[in-house]
């Protein structure tokens, strides 16, 4: 099976965390984002891999570095203008075959079947089948009793479901994408939905899901990963034994937290240095960043 991660946004809900990086090489639980994306994928038997980047699009091609680290064939496809989702399908028109194939966002972390619903996309003969579940606040798709997507609405309401920003694609999606713009896929399907064609849901249910699009929801996707764990520190570190690691951490790689230091619901990239008994709580610090007065609540 065939897949595309949709990676070359700016991260802009993000900032200051992708000043400097692409969001997809954000760290959590210490593992860039992408790695546990392609993980996911290669669960369900994606051979064959294409990632699209823009914003620090040279970080993205040596770490990914064509597969060889993960086993399988990544492409990168790099957009010097940013084309959006649809246009960014569409730049990598040579790249498919004749099967469906599937398309995620590069800023999921889930467990759903894909197996399931790709069976689901193809018994039915859909175009299109996107994956939805019941997600408050995100219920925007209003779907039928046969799975016909009706509307994919501007604001949730009552009724409806979330998409979880995983697609399955018919290859003759391709003609229905112009070329070489900015394009949002979403109005693609819109406009295909009113002409009757087979746009359908797959309703997913019993699984994990985290869209880590905002600052908030990266500091719910580290403590979820932890999973029974409450804390997580790399290789290297030198961590004093009077620190104080309380309710939950992820500690980088390199980290030096020295005497009397306390660490709770933060999460630290590589190299960190905090300093002799200050604190860091609610926070979030980034790569190399010494730690020079108490944090609570800020990205350093």
């Amino acid at each position: 099976m065939k897949a595309m991660i949709l990676a070359a946004g700016l991260g802009t809900r993000l900032r200051p965390l992708t000043f400097d990086r692409p969001k997809a090489l954000m760290p959590v639980g210490n593992r860039p984002m992408i790695d546990r994306v392609i993980e996911y994928l290669k669960r369900y038997n994606t051979d064959d891999l294409i990632v699209n980047a823009h914003h620090h699009q040279e970080q993205l091609v040596a770490y990914l570095d064509k597969g060889r680290p993960f086993g399988l064939n990544i492409r990168v496809k790099v957009e010097p203008k940013i084309l959006g989702t649809g246009g960014g399908i569409k730049n990598t028109e040579g790249f498919w075959d004749d099967e469906p194939f599937v398309v995620i966002n590069g800023d999921i972390l889930t467990d759903i079947d894909l197996i399931r619903a790709y069976r689901a996309h193809k018994k039915k003969g859909n175009l299109i089948t996107l994956i939805v579940h019941d997600c408050k606040p995100f219920n925007q798709i209003r779907i039928n009793e046969r799975l016909d997507i009706m509307e994919i609405a501007p604001k949730a309401s009552p009724g409806r479901l979330a998409f979880t920003g995983i697609h399955i694609i018919d290859p003759e999606i391709l003609s229905h994408i112009p070329k070489d713009r900015f394009y949002n896929i979403i109005d693609c399907y819109q406009k295909l939905i009113e002409e009757g064609s087979p746009i359908r849901a797959y309703v997913s249910k019993g699984h994990y899901w985290r869209d880590v699009g905002t600052v908030e929801s990266y500091f719910l996707a580290n403590r979820e990963v932890l999973q029974e764990n409450r804390f997580l520190s790399g290789p290297d570190c030198r961590i004093h034994d009077s620190v104080r690691l309380k309710e939950w951490a992820v500690i980088g790689n390199d980290a030096n937290l020295e005497e009397g230091v306390e660490i709770r619901r933060s999460v630290l990239w590589d190299r960190v240095r905090v300093r002799k008994g200050l604190r860091v709580i609610d926070s979030i610090v980034t790569s190399s960043k010494e730690v020079r007065e108490d944090l609570v609540g800020q990205v350093l």
